[in-house]
């Protein structure tokens, strides 16, 4: 049974905690919202109690919190026996969205990437939001969901794939609906 760490690692274990609050934060505001900050505290509070299960032999310590905040969260649907909401229009967490959407190139993209999203098979998403929203590297998001590399990789370039043939497939039905507009108004001229 490995020992509790001394003062000094306990106090450099909780500055590494502190240092990763705003995307663990994030993180939990955009699985629910209005649940994020009690999440938030509930996160460290089971980090600090099971710090002795982080091995810093295996890497840093980011995964290990993700992977706790992902666990804290689901208890949290399971407890409320409600769907997560991570495709909503706003953030509750202070993040600026038009921010987000303006990298994405355009604001009027987002709907049909929150659409796209919700299309895309859980277990794919899951590994890919963890990539595009969280930062992870794909080794990290396996460590974070339990899954070899291979696996989450195999399952980041799935949602991938799947993510830009719906978004092409849309892009291509509003050109089509722009066009068949075009050719009405011109039919009355």
């Amino acid at each position: 049974m490995p020992q509790d760490p001394s003062a000094e690692e306990a106090e450099r274990f909780g500055a590494s905690l502190w240092e990763l609050r705003v995307p663990i934060h994030a993180y939990l505001a955009r699985r629910s919202p209005t649940d994020a900050d009690d999440l938030l505290v509930d996160v460290w509070v089971a980090a600090y109690t099971s710090r002795h299960t982080f091995d810093a032999a295996r890497g840093d310590v980011r995964p290990w919190l993700f992977g706790v905040a992902r666990n804290v969260l689901r208890a949290h649907l399971r407890r409320s026996r409600r769907p997560a909401t991570p495709f909503r229009q706003r953030d509750t967490s202070g993040q600026d969205w038009e921010a987000v959407d303006e990298r994405l190139d355009a604001l009027s993209v987002a709907p049909e990437l929150r659409a796209a999203l919700a299309q895309v098979p859980p277990a794919e998403r899951e590994v890919l939001l963890l990539v595009a929203w969280e930062g992870l590297s794909p080794t990290e998001a396996a460590s974070v969901l339990g899954l070899r590399q291979g696996t989450a990789r195999s399952r980041l370039h799935r949602a991938r794939e799947r993510l830009r043939v719906a978004m092409s497939e849309r892009s291509t039905d509003d050109r089509t609906s722009e066009g068949q507009k075009g050719t009405g108004r011109e039919g009355r001229r």
